[in-house]
């Protein structure tokens, strides 16, 4: 991999992680725009854009710092709020420890195909352009929590366990490829109850322990296949050093892209977000038809072509 390559990719990643657009379908047609899905390349340069993950976790820990030192003074008793948060947290993160363990190869070999993906793009799209006219009251629905509640009552210190689980199921959703963790972490934390910058929030710290773990389970399961097979990691195959710039890169562009989102859901709600989506969807949908964009399984290959008998060698 050339390091222009892996500052791109880094790139998509550090923007498209934390906003609820999904990461998935940018990085595929980036991936194809730049030549990298092919059958020889494609575990290594899918295993990157997932440990490439690492830079969007540096970049909460230090946009958020102050929130992650008080649930460290909450985990050794000097921080009750701290405490709190850090309890709810863990509540939202079992659902998806549970579910990403037993299901990661069922997800990856049977929905990692172009009508699973599109769909999620599609539907992911409809769901928030609905769901944002419903918080602005253009769709009368009383289950929706009021905009005209105090802040107060919406921020983080609003969350009960049984709202952090409903968070916690939400994002079990986002394990089907292309249908994005920030966008069922934020509408669901909105879902319960939480202003837009306190979900954001929330989900920016929940992809702590849920980014980390795929991130590490990933480079595990890359580095694992690769001994027992006697192949290349993707250290080997890409190069250490592009794979240290695109965490870098995906690092500093996820910082801005935060800072951005929490200004821009406060403003503007969800639905730009929404439309996104859909063109992306169509954007792919063409490209899948036209054969510019392949998605499928990372495992998988494409079939050897049948080998044909010559009539010499067919029996009389």
């Amino acid at each position: 991999m050339e390091l222009w390559q892996a500052v791109i990719l880094g790139l998509v990643e550090g923007v498209t992680e934390y906003l609820p657009v999904s990461s998935t379908g940018p990085l595929i047609l980036v991936s194809s725009l730049m030549g990298l899905d092919t059958p020889e390349h494609k575990n290594a340069v899918d295993a990157f854009n997932i440990i490439i993950q690492g830079g969007a976790i540096l970049a909460v820990l230090g946009l958020y710092r102050a929130r992650v030192a008080q649930m460290c003074r909450g985990l050794i008793g000097k921080d009750a709020a701290g405490r709190r948060l850090l309890i709810h947290l863990f509540i939202a993160f079992i659902p998806a420890a549970i579910v990403g363990k037993l299901l990661d190869d069922w997800i990856e070999s049977q929905l990692f195909f172009a009508g699973p993906v599109l769909a999620a793009l599609f539907l992911g799209g409809v769901y928030m352009i609905v769901l944002d006219r419903i918080r602005k009251g253009e769709v009368a629905n009383p289950s929706v929590p009021s905009e005209g509640r105090s802040p107060e009552s919406r921020g983080l210190e609003s969350l009960t366990p049984a709202k952090a689980l409903t968070v916690g199921c939400l994002q079990c959703v986002a394990m089907w490829p292309g249908t994005s963790r920030s966008m069922m972490t934020i509408t669901g934390g909105m879902l319960v109850g939480l202003a837009p910058a306190a979900a954001a929030e929330f989900s920016f710290l929940l992809g702590l322990p849920t980014l980390g773990a795929a991130t590490l389970y990933k480079l595990y399961k890359n580095i694992s296949h690769a001994q027992h097979a006697g192949t290349k990691n993707l250290f080997q195959e890409l190069g250490a050093i592009p794979v240290t710039v695109g965490i870098v890169v995906a690092a500093v562009s996820a910082a801005f892209a935060v800072r951005w989102l929490v200004s821009f859901l406060n403003k503007h709600g969800l639905a730009l977000f929404g439309v996104y989506r859909i063109v992306l969807c169509a954007v792919l949908l063409a490209m899948v038809i036209l054969g510019t964009v392949q998605i499928r399984p990372r495992s998988s290959q494409p079939a050897a072509p049948p080998i044909q008998k010559s009539t010499q060698d067919r029996p009389a």
